[in-house]
């Protein structure tokens, strides 16, 4: 019984990932492409926990929380790369004389 409700947790979750690639290739800004890839990475780590308890390995939970850490390096590193280009673009446009 508790193999069925995994398995079905984890189809929800692998749907959820789709949606995810779904709003990855419609995505109107990069920052919306970004929080749908996080989407995916989280639904990942949680797929990856329930495999773990299911076949009863504990490697898979290393391999969620390596997948954990890489998404958070990811999302500081786009954050900052956002935030240097918006600056750059907001000192042009001052030295350009628009506002």
């Amino acid at each position: 019984m508790t193999t069925y409700l995994y398995a079905t947790g984890a189809i929800l979750l692998l749907a959820n990932a789709g949606v995810g690639t779904w709003c990855i290739l419609r995505g109107p800004t990069s920052a919306d492409r970004m929080l749908a890839a996080e989407m995916i990475t989280t639904s990942a780590i949680a797929v990856l926990l329930l495999l773990s308890i299911v076949s009863d390995q504990s490697a898979l939970v290393d391999v969620a929380l390596l997948f954990a850490l890489l998404a958070a390096v990811a999302m500081a590193n786009f954050v900052t790369r956002t935030w240097t280009l918006l600056r750059d673009d907001k000192d042009t446009r001052e030295e350009a004389g628009h506002d």
